[in-house]
Order: C-alpha cells, then structure tokens, then sequence
C-alpha cells in the first residue's frame, strides 16, 4: 500500500465512530453530535428551554459515559443519545410546568421518544436540523458577534474559551454575547415556523460565517490535547454541502467557501507528524496530500467563479489553490498568494491580512520587503498580544539579521502559543534565533 493510501485509510478508520473505545466514542459523540441533539430538541420545544435542552444533552452524554463503559456500545449510539436526552427534557419540562401551573403545548406530550432518533426528513425545505437552526440563530436583531457566539456555543459545541480563541474575545465578553443572544432567542418563535426566503438570504452571510469559524477551529484546533479536529472539519463540510443544495444558498460565496474547505482539507494529513504534531509547509510530505480532494475543491471554485461575485471565500480558496498546486515552497507562485491577500485587504481591511500578505511577500521578494509591508501599521492590542504577529516578526527580524528585535519576538510569540502544538511549531521556525 503505497503512503498516500494508507494516509487515506488511516484517516477513514478514524471517522469510523465504531472503532473507538466507549470513552473515545463518547468524546466523538460530544463533538459530532452535541449540536445537532441541540437542534432537534430545540425544534421540537422551542428556544424559550434552550437551557433545559443543552442540560439534558450534557446529562444524556453523562449517562452514556457510566452506561457504554460498563455495559458496551449500543447498537445505535446516536438514538440512544437522543432518546436520554429527550426523556430528560421531557422530565424538567413537565416539572417546570407543574411549578409554574401552566400546561406545556408541545410534541413532547407524545408518550415516548422515536426508538430510532429523529426522521431523517424535516419539514420545510431545509431538511438539516443543525443547518435550520442556524438560519434562525442568525436574527437580524442580534450583534453578528453574538450570533457566531451562541451557534458556536450551543450548536457546535465550543466551550467559552475556543470561542475567546477564535474570536479574539475575553471569556467575559463571551458570556455577555452569549446572554444577550440566547435572551434574544427566548423569544423568537421562528424555530418551530419556517424562515422566510427573504429571512433566510439575509442571513446567509452569518450562517457562511459560523461554518467557515467551525472548519477553521478542526483544521487548527485551541484544544491542548490534540492540534487537528478532523471531526469538525467534517461536520462543517457536510452542513456547506447540504447548504450548496438548498436554492438559498447556491450562491458563488457557498461554492467559494467548499472550495476553500476542501483544498484546506486536501493537506490535512499531511500537516500532523506520527506523534500529532503539527508540521510546517516546507516539511510536509506532499505525496500524502489527497489529490482527489484537490480536484473537488478546484471544481468547487470553478463553480464560484460563475457570475460577478467576489468574497473573501473566493480569495482564501484562490490562496489555498495556490499551495494545492505548487511543487514545492519554493516553485509556489507567491506572487499570486500576495495579490489575493491584497484583495482580501480591500474587501475587509484588517490587520491579520495585512500580517499573512508581509509573509507572503517574503517568500516572493525577501524578508526586508515583508516587513516593509508592516511599515506604519499600527495593530489592534489582540493582534499585538499573539503569537502571530509576535511570531512573523520574530522570523521576519531573523531573516534580516536583525538578531535583537528576532530575540524579544520569539520569546513572545512562544509565552503566547496557544498549545503545545503551537509551541512546538513555533521552536522549530524559529530556533535559529540564537539565545
């Protein structure tokens, strides 16, 4: 078996949920499918208990935890989450409704859950519960912030601090967003009635926002113990795909942003050495990269170019692209990738475009022309306080000879690395910096 098949077949074997032990398996279930018991139990209670729905999500993968260790795997892992997790809301809602004496109208009045989980097929024509719910956590009414906080939160199963991470929040600032968008959603009855077309296009852009935070949080994950979520990454391809289909969102952005995914997707065995460390580009093994996934994400962009219509989706799958088919580091078209982190600048100015456009440059015009690229920018304190900018500045001033500026960056960018993985990325780049 050649080393690209194997990489292939190694990376089947792990998605195949089966294979785990009950505690591996419970952790998969977690991440895989917190979200979507999340959506279904919404759907049939309505978001005035979301906080009743997550407790009995987490009390149900609780029980799985006691009953699959000492019992074995049921032969359904996923209705057996969704019948516990049910049975217990069905249980506090009652209760609540028996304290406040008001009669609950819902499905729930229904003797028992489904013995096989949920009916594949929904109402209404988006036939996704995770993919429904977020059109309607994405209300018009509340701070795009705090929309990509409560989908990342309760439908994607972030904890308070990936979120912080990704976002370049505090965790404070993350509970307050979180508080305002689940007061906000209490009230809206839009889960249980269809969105609108009109709803539903208007809130496109935020749901390609949360899918675009999710596949990024698997391809470079903030978990100490493991750098790469393949799980997620999944999870985020599967529901882009599912939003391809739907008429609403056949857009040049959605196709755009599945390009970028799988391109992304493409090299990710590839980045993890044997003991789950992350690689740099120049050391992965390119003869692992999936050609075939290449060829996917490539017909995807090829569909995006389609029409007048230009995102940012379009000019990270063009840089993505770009690596894709390059030989080697050196034979990529660097030029290329520093025109597309331009556009990215002129479509949504930002200091991190800025930052990856100066790398770029670098490797196309040498480290001097990349710092002169950073000349006069001023970067907001969350960028100044991680080991991105800490870290590029660091090999930038190296590369120059510039060993006192090299020195002071390294040892910021490595106290700031996020993880372990980071950490040990971030010596190998730059452990020419002399002590």
């Amino acid at each position: 078996m050649s080393r690209a098949r194997a990489a292939r077949f190694r990376r089947r074997s792990h998605r195949d949920p089966r294979s785990l032990s009950a505690p591996r398996l419970l952790e998969h279930s977690f991440r895989h499918e917190y979200g979507r018991l999340v959506a279904m139990l919404s759907r049939r209670v309505g978001l005035q208990h979301i906080e009743a729905v997550e407790d009995a999500v987490q009390s149900a993968l609780m029980a799985a935890l006691e009953s699959w260790t000492i019992a074995g795997l049921p032969d359904n892992p996923s209705a057996w989450l969704f019948r516990v997790a049910h049975n217990h809301l069905v249980g506090e809602i009652r209760r609540r409704a028996r304290r406040d004496r008001r009669a609950e109208q819902h499905a729930l009045d229904d003797p028992g859950a489904p013995e096989n989980g949920p009916d594949p097929f929904l109402a209404g024509d988006v036939r996704d519960d995770l993919l429904r719910m977020l059109f309607v956590c994405c209300d018009d009414a509340i701070p795009v912030e705090s929309q990509l906080v409560f989908a990342l939160k309760t439908l994607c199963g972030f904890d308070v601090r990936e979120i912080a991470e990704r976002l370049f929040a505090s965790e404070a600032n993350v509970y307050k967003r979180l508080g305002r968008a689940r007061s906000r959603l209490r009230e809206s009855p839009l889960l249980r009635d269809e969105l609108t077309g009109e709803q539903r296009a208007s809130r496109l852009p935020a749901v390609h926002a949360i899918l675009y935070l999710l596949f990024t949080e698997g391809y470079l994950a903030s978990y100490a113990e493991t750098a790469i979520r393949r799980e997620l990454c999944d999870e985020a391809m599967r529901l882009a795909a599912i939003l391809a289909e739907h008429p609403v969102g056949r857009t040049p952005e959605t196709f755009a942003l599945l390009a970028l995914m799988h391109l992304h997707a493409a090299r990710m065995t590839a980045r993890q050495d044997a003991s789950g460390g992350l690689l740099l580009l120049e050391e992965q093994d390119r003869s692992l990269w999936d050609q075939q996934e290449i060829q996917v994400g490539l017909s995807w962009l090829a569909r995006s170019a389609q029409g007048d219509v230009f995102s940012r989706y379009h000019a990270e799958a063009g840089i993505a692209a770009e690596h894709c088919l390059a030989p080697s580091v050196a034979e990529t078209r660097w030029e290329r990738v520093v025109d597309c982190y331009a556009l990215l600048e002129r479509l949504g100015p930002s200091a991190i475009h800025r930052l990856n456009r100066a790398v770029a440059t670098a490797e196309w015009q040498g480290p001097a022309a990349g710092l002169a690229v950073l000349d006069g920018l001023e970067p907001p304190t969350w960028l100044t306080g991680s080991y991105l900018w800490a870290a590029v500045l660091a090999d930038l001033h190296r590369r120059c000879g510039n060993d006192d500026a090299a020195r002071r960056y390294r040892d910021v960018a490595l106290k700031s690395a996020p993880t372990p993985a980071v950490k040990a990325l971030l010596q190998r780049r730059l452990r020419a910096i002399g002590p």
